[in-house]
């Protein structure tokens, strides 16, 4: 059967539900997949012994069948692909949700694309090429990632993947270097004694006080502040901030705040918190989601603020997790978002995954290649559990 495209033009060929080849073939993920995937999961990206699998297994299976069996109530087969070789053994697997995009007013289907693995005791290097030949002839308009790591960027770049090289930073703004450090050694060994750490931690950090303190605010002005906002705000105001966008995802009613509720089920980072910047009339000028609790690292969500307020609705975001008791805060970097982060010091940039988008249509190529795109966070898939959590602990 074949599709056209009424707003692009592009002519698009529904992919079968199995494609096959002399290599196996590949399928739409079924529920009594979800124990095998999950179990190549746990030792690919979170290396996890096999023989002490059982009840993480159980954990990360249901908790994958909830975002790619049943994501926001839609019907119909999973958008998440299987590789499964001819001797019948799983070989890889592609984790796929899909998303609403828009260009200029004009609807697209997006697959953003989240754990690419392939087991090496079963595949011989062709489930991954298979996997994402698979998704690239299904009905999707745009296929994108920003969590890409660098074996994924091999296969992914000769298939003509456009590469966002900002995107793919990570920003640290470090507020108390000792206490940062403790922090980061108690999440690799949690056993180990915070009593052991907490002490020299403190006395390091009054020392280096005056060199991480905070600096002079860049917005002076009154009339803007910030203050806590709530999911359901967060939710009414982000697809106003993201409107100045060309290419920008569209969400129908209740999708959203949907998101946000299952963003906020992470458990490795602390709870979620949101807050928004404001004039004097009380319009939201920018918003910001967050996760983090005191003694840790804060992680960013997803930041977004209209015209030249992202200076201000920074500057909100550090006073927040500064306030909450956060150690630092880190999250992605973007376009509009980089040039306010060179106003700190102490601030510090790093290689966190490739965030990269495909696309047959020539409006979507230009706008990535203009930077004229929203994605990351929410447009993403670092706001799952698969993206942090250790299950079954």
């Amino acid at each position: 059967m074949r599709l056209a495209s009424e707003t692009t033009g592009v002519e698009k060929v529904a992919a079968p539900s199995v494609l096959e080849s002399q290599h196996g073939s590949v399928r739409p993920l079924a529920a009594e997949d979800l124990e095998r995937v999950a179990a190549l999961f746990l030792t690919k990206f979170r290396g996890r012994r096999r023989h002490r699998l059982d009840r993480a297994i159980a954990e990360t299976a249901e908790y994958m069948g909830k975002i790619y069996l049943d994501p926001a109530g839609q019907s119909g087969e999973s958008n998440a692909l299987v590789q499964i070789n001819p001797q019948g053994d799983l070989g890889g697997f592609l984790g796929v949700l899909k998303a609403r995009y828009e260009l200029n007013g004009a609807a697209l289907n997006a697959a953003i694309i989240g754990p690419f693995m392939a087991d090496p005791g079963a595949d011989h290097g062709s489930a991954g090429p298979q996997l994402l030949r698979a998704l690239h002839q299904g009905e999707f308009d745009l296929q994108l990632t920003d969590s890409a790591n660098r074996v994924s960027l091999a296969f992914a770049r000769p298939m003509k993947y456009q590469l966002l090289p900002v995107h793919c930073l990570a920003w640290t703004y470090v507020f108390r270097p000792a206490a940062m450090a403790a922090a980061a050694l108690h999440r690799k060994w949690p056993r180990l004694p915070r009593l052991a750490l907490d002490p020299c931690a403190r006395a390091f950090d009054v020392l280096a006080k005056r060199r991480f303190e905070p600096p002079v605010q860049h917005s002076s002005s009154q009339r803007v502040h910030a203050e806590p906002i709530n999911a359901a705000q967060f939710a009414e105001w982000l697809p106003t901030l993201l409107s100045d966008y060309a290419l920008r995802p569209s969400w129908r009613d209740g999708e959203l705040p949907r998101l946000l509720a299952l963003a906020a089920e992470k458990r490795a980072n602390g709870p979620l918190h949101f807050g928004g910047t404001y004039d004097a009339t009380g319009k939201m000028l920018g918003s910001y989601a967050f996760y983090g609790q005191a003694g840790d690292l804060a992680i960013l969500l997803q930041i977004q603020a209209s015209g030249h307020h992202w200076g201000a609705t920074l500057e909100g975001l550090v006073a927040a997790a500064r306030d909450m008791g956060c150690v630092g805060i880190t999250g992605q970097t973007q376009s509009r978002f980089m040039p306010h982060l060179f106003g700190y010091r102490n601030l510090f940039f790093r290689y966190a995954g490739g965030t990269m988008v495909r696309s047959r249509i020539p409006g979507v190529t230009e706008a990535v290649r203009s930077g004229d795109i929203a994605i990351g966070g929410l447009m993403g898939d670092r706001w799952t559990r698969l993206s942090s959590d250790d299950f079954g602990r």
